[in-house]
């Protein structure tokens, strides 16, 4: 797929409070944890494990969670920058490239044991390997690997595509400063900004190689919703009067929903290969998500049965968007014998026919994993390493936006 599809997944106590954007509300400052955003990223987490296992457009309309993923990365980074910027810097891209560090060695050693070498299949210059562990462009794989035996010889394609979230989260955080100085300056014009860079994109009307259209485009598609996140921190969209963000916003989706009619690809109607769909249609979503943003202590009591749930994924959430694509192309070989099952095929047909057995146990491997290496994830925050962290005691506040 392209770079627009999926497959291609708070600090700040004690510091200064920043100066509202012109217009804005003052910002509100929550202590501890957010459950809601916390419960936003973990249904975002899960869809996109479903979406890829499952596949379907209609996911991308129903719950579109890239969009969300920045949107809620955006308000933390805005509450992040109450700091001094170097020091934020350091603390998110830290935190981003250790997780990926482990990734990216074993993804690699994987490769190499199965016979790759860098700069082979038209991968470029050897040394573009770098950019697995500072992912500035998308990192070099091979299209196939293996003799497509048990396991699918496109699965470097599933290891390496995942990053595009990762180095477009990287390129956010880099610019974060700069973009936080635009938005307090001029929030709306900046806030549109990404939306008419994508524009100016589809239409061709700027040469670009394909690395920088990739990385633009995808800048361009996810622009405007990380900077929801900032109007959400700075209580920009609280500010809105209801009536207002309940008409701007269904009407942006719709606007995205028209050219995604009028504009199929391949893969119909999934707006994750249809960049202004995408751009527009998460856009307005979010808009309503997070100016709904009730701002949760703790879960409500009927959800609070997930709480370690989304506890758990909230503080494993680098690990789990990057090991599940691999872990789910895993699953093939391991599910494999019980389709000579006689008495499964006998008695449960459809748990053979659908693919709700690999939806499980990438789940299970998952879990595994997250036990293996995602202690990582604590190390790149300087917290304690812990094994599993679903307890909501160890989300320890003030500590959401790192």
């Amino acid at each position: 797929m392209n770079q627009s599809a999926e497959i291609r997944a708070r600090e700040g106590a004690g510091a200064p409070a920043e100066r509202a954007s012109p217009g804005a509300a003052a910002p509100v400052h929550v202590p501890g944890r957010d459950r809601y955003l916390d419960l936003l990223r973990a249904l975002a987490l899960v869809r996109v494990v479903v979406y890829h296992t499952f596949g379907g457009a209609l996911l991308s309309l129903v719950f579109p969670a890239m969009g969300i993923m920045f949107a809620l990365a955006g308000s933390l980074m805005a509450r992040s920058l109450e700091r001094p910027a170097g020091t934020v810097l350091r603390s998110r891209t830290r935190r981003l490239l250790l997780p990926l560090w482990v990734y990216s060695a074993t993804v690699l050693a994987l490769f190499v044991l199965s016979g790759w070498t860098p700069g082979e299949q038209g991968t470029g210059p050897w040394y573009r390997v770098l950019l697995w562990f500072v992912p500035l462009a998308d990192p070099p794989y091979p299209e196939s690997l293996g003799d497509g035996g048990a396991i699918d010889a496109s699965w470097p394609v599933q290891a390496g595509e995942i990053l595009w979230y990762l180095r477009a989260y990287l390129w956010f955080v880099l610019l974060s400063p700069l973009l936080r100085r635009m938005f307090r300056a001029r929030p709306w014009p900046t806030l549109v900004a990404p939306l008419v860079l994508l524009l100016v994109l589809e239409a061709g009307i700027v040469p670009l190689s394909d690395a920088a259209s990739a990385t633009l485009t995808d800048i361009a598609v996810f622009g405007s919703c990380w900077l929801l996140g900032f109007a959400h921190h700075d209580g920009l969209l609280r500010s809105l009067p209801w009536w207002f963000v309940l008409t701007a916003a269904p009407f942006a989706m719709g606007l995205g929903l028209c050219w995604a009619l009028t504009h199929p690809t391949e893969e119909g109607l999934d707006l994750n290969a249809i960049p202004i769909g995408q751009a527009l249609w998460s856009f307005g979503f979010c808009a309503l998500l997070l100016r709904i943003s009730p701002s949760w202590q703790v879960l409500p009591r009927p959800l609070r049965f997930l709480d370690p749930v989304v506890t758990l994924l909230n503080n494993r959430a680098v690990t789990v968007y990057l090991w599940h694509n691999l872990l789910l192309v895993l699953t093939v070989p391991l599910l494999d014998p019980l389709y000579s099952v006689d008495l499964l095929w006998d008695t449960a047909p459809w748990l053979l026919e659908g693919l709700w057995l690999d939806f499980l146990l990438t789940w299970v491997l998952v879990a595994g994993v997250i036990v293996a290496v995602g202690w990582v994830e604590d190390i790149a925050a300087k917290r304690r390493p812990r094994l599993w962290p679903a307890s909501s005691r160890s989300a320890a506040p003030g500590r959401q936006g790192g």
